[in-house]
């Protein structure tokens, strides 16, 4: 039960939480799309540019669960403690809806790391708490 990101030529997963391991692209890069001519569609070339460069930017992470779908280990480390589970599920009324599972974890080096399941990409991410 593996989700994290690949390399070229990977591929994304055909299930959800648990499955074979696939690509999960920066959310951060999936906010506009490039056309023609160098320019950006109607999604926000704006916010897209500006999103690239912040600081509390996502980040693909390797995660493996338990049957339920909590982390069992992220990034290689194996977790100590859930300390809290929440869900964010935002925007469903747009073309760009958000849904994720977050969970703030103690792995075994013992920091703490805030890691959500996206529900849309189906996988994984990093995030500072």
């Amino acid at each position: 039960m593996v989700a994290h990101p690949g390399g070229p030529g990977a591929r994304r997963p055909p299930g959800g939480l648990g499955t074979v391991p696939g690509f999960c692209p920066d959310p951060a890069s999936t906010m506009a799309t490039p056309i023609a001519g160098g320019s950006w569609t109607s999604k926000g070339h704006a916010y897209a540019r500006a999103a690239a460069g912040r600081l509390n930017a996502p980040r693909p992470a390797l995660v493996e669960t338990w049957p339920d779908g909590t982390p069992r280990v992220v990034n290689r480390e194996a977790v100590t403690l859930v300390r809290e589970e929440w869900r964010v599920v935002d925007r469903w009324w747009t073309d760009d809806p958000v849904s994720r599972r977050y969970f703030e974890v103690v792995v075994e080096s013992g920091r703490n790391v805030c890691v959500f399941h996206d529900g849309d990409r189906r996988c994984w991410f990093t995030q500072r708490a």
